[in-house]
């Protein structure tokens, strides 16, 4: 079990570091009832860092709970620090048709992207305890503002009103925006009059 470290696993996985032992699906059963192993969704589990004191990262649980995926939109943003409300939805965006899952760990929320959009401003995050997919800073504000009905931004006014007050979005860092990035979603996604009001407002 220390092994798995905190990487999401699969019931087969689980199963084979007891190859002693048959009923191996009654031992998975087991370890989850003894709160060892926690279930992410049906054959997909996860160490509980209670047991091997290995932090969980909900951004990699993501990923690997539905992919192909990238988190984003306010999960992203409050990761690098840009809002300051704490964020219990795990928002995600993938190839896949939009889903949501309920854990022991939260809410995780997928909404589906079309493939050519879905590659632009991605980065991946390497750290001691995991390693992830997720959007940049643009790409995470552009597929807020994208993939939320009701927000149109078509005047800079709008635009510095829903950031500032609605988001609570760090200015200074805002004005320091790849626009490259900005430009290619206006390009290929959707509500490109909004994405360039945006850098409108950046150019001011």
């Amino acid at each position: 079990m220390e092994s798995l470290y905190n990487v999401p696993v699969s019931t087969k996985t689980i199963a084979s570091l007891y190859p002693g032992i048959s009923g191996t699906l009654q031992k998975v059963s087991a370890l989850e009832h003894e709160e060892k192993i926690i279930r992410l969704k049906r054959g997909l589990y996860v160490v509980n860092p209670l047991w091997n004191e290995k932090p969980v990262s909900l951004e990699l649980i993501a990923n690997h709970l539905y992919s192909p995926s990238y988190v984003s939109k306010h999960t992203a943003l409050r990761y690098y620090g840009l809002i300051p409300e704490r964020v219990n939805l795990i928002q995600s965006m993938t190839l896949k048709h939009t889903r949501r899952f309920e854990n022991a760990l939260g809410t995780f929320e997928y909404t589906e992207v079309d493939k050519d959009y879905f590659p632009i401003g991605l980065r991946h995050v390497e750290s001691e305890n995991a390693a992830f997919v997720i959007a940049s800073p643009e790409k995470a504000l552009c597929d807020l503002i994208v993939f939320t009905p009701g927000i149109t931004l078509r005047y800079i006014k709008e635009a510095r009103a829903f950031l500032e007050e609605d988001l609570r979005l760090d200015m200074d860092a805002f004005r320091s925006f790849d626009k490259s990035i900005l430009m290619d979603c206006s390009r290929i996604g959707k509500k490109s009059q909004s994405i360039q009001t945006l850098i409108k407002l950046i150019e001011r």
